[in-house]
């Protein structure tokens, strides 16, 4: 890796394999921790090989592929205690990292404001193939016109006049969530800890909040216009406009883009929690992991399971086959759930006990891939080309 920080590898023991369900040509599963990056993969069905720490002594809170072009690239969002944080990318799977020698993502002096951290990085769709935009804290939105290499601040969000009443949360003020609708590239939608959902029609120009029907059970007034403590937002695989919502005390849907949402919490042991994540094709599919709230923050009734509705959230059902079935204390953060695009869909969830688990099979059943990891701060997975 070019730059000044050291990039370092180790093992890490896979756990045991099950029956292959799929056979696909290789799938890459990224997993940030708070003591680097583990990059695990597994080619034609076979067994897990894992490697890493990428990245020593750095808290991993954003990773991203980007598969629009005939060369992934991955782009990580690294946080070290004694450089700052900072974007790296590679172009070869991990073996190398590149940093630009000048900050990738910076605040215009003018602004006041330093970069604490990027808490997201999301490729935009093939319409834009070289956009990539990054959330930060402080809450801001970064566009990149070069694949992540450099990011200029979106001025009318950083602008907006709600911004003098958006509060840290427990885990600060981040923009955590950045959806680039598949139709419209003009179309994106974000969501802010604890500012709520705003959304632009015009590719950023301007910005309106969008949380109509998501409750603030935590503010003297529950239903504001903004200043809900959204905690992620996932995107429906069938319907371009039907959005998963997790909140703070909360889980929602949206048929119409995000601008009115409906309660579906519904059937959950707890409608508190951090993730949410969308299956690839099915239309009506998304993933949960409730948790206990708000002191307590451990999963719902101490027991390791994620939830799926099929229905778009009329109903949901836990899976657990293959899961702990004692006690369990392991919180899942916000981006620590996510599927890939396998068929059957793959599903992979890390927590802050240092586990990683991955479903071949959409949920049905599960396998331990690692553990005694450091934290694990976010996952992304992606089927890469034969």
């Amino acid at each position: 890796m070019a730059g000044r920080r050291p990039a370092g590898r180790a093992e890490v023991r896979p756990g045991r394999g099950r029956p292959e369900v799929s056979i696909m040509a290789e799938v890459l599963l990224l997993a940030g921790t708070r003591k680097g990056l583990f990059v695990g993969r597994r080619r034609d069905g076979g067994p897990w090989r894992f490697e890493g720490p990428h990245f020593h002594a750095q808290a991993v809170y954003a990773v991203a592929v980007d598969r629009r072009r005939t060369v992934p690239r991955l782009l990580v969002g690294g946080d070290s205690s004694h450089w700052g944080p900072s974007v790296f990318t590679s172009d070869d799977l991990g073996a190398t990292w590149r940093e630009p020698a000048r900050p990738a993502v910076r605040f215009p002096e003018d602004t006041g404001a330093s970069l604490e951290r990027v808490w997201q990085l999301h490729p935009a769709g093939p319409e834009a193939p070289d956009v990539v935009y990054a959330g930060t804290e402080p809450a801001a939105l970064f566009r990149s016109a070069d694949r992540g290499e450099s990011f200029e601040l979106v001025r009318p969000l950083w602008e907006h006049p709600t911004r003098g009443d958006w509060m840290p949360g427990g885990g600060g003020e981040g923009l955590h969530t950045v959806l680039t609708h598949p139709a419209d590239p003009a179309a994106v939608t974000v969501a802010v800890s604890t500012a709520g959902v705003f959304r632009t029609q015009d590719g950023g120009g301007s910005w309106a909040p969008s949380n109509r029907g998501v409750s603030a059970v935590f503010l003297p007034d529950p239903q504001p216009e903004w200043g809900q403590c959204v905690h992620k937002v996932a995107r429906d695989a069938g319907d371009p406009d039907r959005l998963y919502l997790q909140n703070h005390w909360g889980v929602y849907r949206s048929d119409d883009a995000g601008g009115s949402w409906t309660d579906i919490g519904a059937g959950l042991p707890s409608d508190f929690g951090f993730a949410v994540a969308a299956h690839p094709r099915r239309p009506g599919t998304a993933y949960v992991f409730p948790l206990n709230a708000d002191s307590d923050r451990v999963p719902a009734e101490r027991r390791c399971r994620v939830f799926r509705t099929s229905d778009a959230g009329a109903t949901w059902e836990p899976l657990t086959r293959g899961l702990p079935d004692g006690d369990h204390y392991g919180t899942v953060l916000r981006d620590a759930l996510c599927t890939d695009d396998a068929d059957p869909a793959g599903v992979y969830f890390g927590n802050r006990n240092g586990e990683l688990y991955a479903s071949r099979d959409e949920g049905d059943s599960w396998e331990l891939l690692a553990e005694h990891l450091p934290d694990v701060l976010c996952v992304r997975a992606a089927v890469l080309p034969a």
